[in-house]
């Protein structure tokens, strides 16, 4: 195989990410979340790997679904609590040269024009660093405490997305001419007002007559993820996004979910490899088989079976605490992830879940698969994705913070680079660069790109 591998490391700003439960292990550093130096020697453990990125999530609202109200949530931190993802960055950024940042935040619950300026602000002190990941929110708690009386439905949180993004692009990219900063001290002339320009946006969901705040970035538009592997998330991603971030559990799913994203991106006029696929996955790896498996059997122990439900009914939308264990999970409709539902219904259908496999499934590492082996067998494993699946990459969450991600970088990542699977040394530039090794700037046929040529910026 000569595609080399894209790694990520998927991590949260809370005490418990997708292994509810395990910040009772008595290795595990999670609790030190709210600490600026834990998230600092992570960022370097992540670049000594020679790691693609941090990919951040997030999530405004509680995990409410699971009998009904947040208290299993909240005695499994299970995404609770949860602090900015945001504001770690910059002083990850300053210990780091070449470590991305993939931040998430919904288009659901904030303006585009300030947003526009924050992640302005984030590219130019990361040097061109940052990446969005783009989503629409899928949990009813977070809508009701920003005062909406309901989530909007499926449909309408994608047409709000596309707009917002229309809000952006024009900020980032139409707003400001390239050579508007003059910074002329004789003249007494920072910015050429003739080359700065309102973008005038009138539209359904937002009105913004004004310029950007903040002049040209290093990518002037954030990298830009989607997570969504839903029939419209797909049609969204196609159009707009350079990364897309899906949890397919098994390698049939995933080359079915790649194969149909790559078809779409075609079909929007791009090339399909224009866009990075990275599928979700924990990995538990040892020096040897043994040793890995002993290590999964120990962290089985501290696992919460009531933690991973709770995360499923968030994702899916189903309160599972009204199935019983042995009852299967059909195809429902639902107005939180869809994409989730179908991956345990509809996706593959030679394969039934119940509500206890589903549990333990989720128990370590959430809705992604599970690879437990020596640095060979893991190798192997990645390998065969990779093949099968025309997947670009993984975004790999830790179950024992930040252990896992230490056995990754001290012991996976020196296997796959001596299959030649995994770079030695990261390229120079910007994430956009590193990723596309086409430059900082988006280029055409993207939208946002044709909207900056149009403009004559």
């Amino acid at each position: 195989m000569t595609k080399q591998i894209r790694l990520n490391a998927f991590a949260m700003n809370a005490v418990g990410h997708l292994s509810p439960g395990l910040w009772r292990h008595p290795r595990d550093q999670a609790r030190r979340y709210t600490d600026i130096h834990y998230w600092i020697e992570l960022a370097r453990t992540l670049e000594r790997g020679k790691i693609d990125g941090l990919f951040l999530a997030d999530v405004l609202g509680v995990y409410d679904v699971y009998h009904g109200g947040p208290e299993h949530a909240l005695r499994t931190a299970a995404q609770v609590p949860v602090n900015d993802p945001l504001l770690l960055v910059p002083a990850m950024a300053a210990a780091t040269r070449h470590l991305g940042f993939g931040v998430t935040a919904s288009v659901s619950f904030e303006h585009p024009y300030p947003f526009a300026r924050r992640m302005s602000t984030l590219d130019h002190l990361t040097h061109g660093r940052a990446g969005w990941n783009i989503v629409t929110s899928y949990l009813e708690s977070g809508a009701r405490n920003i005062g909406l009386k309901q989530q909007l439905n499926h449909e309408q949180r994608y047409a709000l997305a596309a707009e917002y993004l229309e809000v952006c692009y024009k900020l980032w990219e139409a707003s400001w001419d390239e050579d508007a900063v003059v910074a002329d001290a004789e003249r007494g002339v920072y910015a050429d007002p003739a080359k700065v320009h309102p973008i005038a946006h009138q539209g359904a969901h937002f009105e913004v007559p004004g310029f950007h705040l903040s002049e040209p970035s290093p990518q002037r538009t954030p990298v830009l993820y989607q997570a969504g592997a839903s029939s419209r998330g797909k049609a969204f991603a196609a159009a707009n996004a350079e990364c897309v971030f899906v949890a397919a559990p098994t390698r049939h799913i995933l080359r079915n979910q790649v194969a149909d994203l790559r078809r779409q991106v075609e079909a929007a006029g791009r090339k399909g490899s224009d866009i990075q696929v990275f599928n979700q996955l924990t990995v538990i790896v040892g020096p040897t088989d043994a040793e890995a498996q002993a290590k999964w059997r120990e962290y089985r122990e501290y696992a919460s079976r009531d933690g991973a439900l709770t995360l499923m009914s968030g994702w899916t939308g189903i309160d599972f605490g009204q199935y019983a264990p042995d009852q299967v999970l059909r195809q429902v409709e639902s107005n939180a992830i869809q994409s989730a539902v179908d991956a345990f219904t509809a996706a593959d259908p030679s394969r039934t879940w119940t509500t206890a496999e589903i549990a333990d499934y989720c128990a370590l590492g959430g809705d992604g698969p599970l690879l437990v082996g020596s640095p060979k067998t893991v190798a192997d494993e990645l390998e065969a994705w990779v093949e099968e699946t025309d997947v670009d990459g993984f975004n790999l969450s830790s179950i024992v913070a930040p252990e896992t991600f230490v056995d990754i970088v001290d012991l996976l990542v020196p296997e796959l680079q001596a299959r030649g699977l995994f770079k030695r040394e990261y390229e120079e530039g910007s994430l956009r660069h590193k990723l596309f090794g086409a430059g900082d700037r988006l280029a055409e046929p993207h939208p946002a790109a044709r909207l900056r040529k149009r403009a004559g910026r």
